[in-house]
């Protein structure tokens, strides 16, 4: 049975800095195409970091410079290093993983808050 169980949400003063933890079980994430995806109030979920079996990551335009996706493949945890987090980035953040890059994701988390105060 797969796993993906998200920690390390909270809350954050603005210009401060978080780091959420996606630990997985049931896959080993050195095999799968990994990613991070958040939901803020009212919106969509959107991506917001990928990272592929490579270790080569995207970010969505408005996380560059700021956050760091990366992964433990020996631990088998996927990470989101947040520094310099705005009021925009409070949202539920999930993870998320696929076996081929071309495929949707099948395999989610159950999300963690992320809240920001200014």
């Amino acid at each position: 049975q797969v796993q993906l169980v998200e920690s390390g949400g909270g809350s954050v003063q603005a210009g401060g800095s978080l780091r959420l933890s996606c630990a997985a079980s049931g896959i080993t994430t050195i095999r799968y195409f990994m990613a991070w995806f958040r939901q803020r109030p009212g919106k969509q979920r959107e991506g917001v970091a990928t990272l592929d079996q490579q270790g080569r990551p995207t970010y969505e335009d408005s996380v560059k410079g700021r956050f760091t996706i990366s992964k433990n493949n020996d631990r088998n945890i996927l990470y989101l290093q947040m520094n310099n987090v705005k009021p925009e980035d409070a949202a539920v953040y999930y993870c998320a993983a696929k076996l081929r890059v071309r495929d949707d994701f099948r395999y989610w988390g159950q999300g963690t808050q992320v809240t920001v105060s200014s």
